[in-house]
């Protein structure tokens, strides 16, 4: 069994997979069994993939931590400095970029990857950042 991490060139949707073997996605693909699970396109891809390089669970939960911490204090960074809209986020966006009137405010919120890529094709800048429950230990 193989897994390889795929990407909707449709609507940049990531997402893994399983087959048999490196021919058998091959196959599936040529056959176009291959699609994407949100909006159905057949364009997929193999993204690139990096090997797993970690031998020791210690090793793997200490970095894991690290990096967990490092994200959660990007995300009090901008909980302290930004306003939250919820998932008003890409109406909010396309409000601030269009309305002259309305002063410049940072905001955050949840949007789908296919409105991202719409804002960033109308010019309004975003950005996709990782966000962990700040309940987790």
């Amino acid at each position: 069994m193989i897994k390889y991490k795929l990407i909707c060139k449709n609507c940049d949707n990531l997402f893994d997979s399983w087959f048999a073997s490196s021919k058998e996605y091959e196959k599936l693909k040529r056959l176009k069994h291959i699609n994407c699970h949100d909006c159905n396109s057949l364009n997929v891809e193999k993204s690139l993939m990096s090997p797993s390089v970690f031998n020791s669970k210690k090793i793997k939960s200490e970095k894991y931590k690290k990096v967990k911490n490092k994200i959660k204090k990007y995300q009090k960074f901008i909980q302290n400095n930004f306003e939250y809209v919820g998932e008003n986020f890409a109406y909010e966006a396309r409000s601030i970029h269009y309305n002259e009137k309305k002063t410049e405010k940072g905001i955050y919120g949840k949007a789908s990857i296919k409105e991202v890529k719409e804002l960033k094709e109308e010019g309004i800048k975003t950005e996709i950042i990782p966000w962990v429950k700040t309940s987790d230990n």
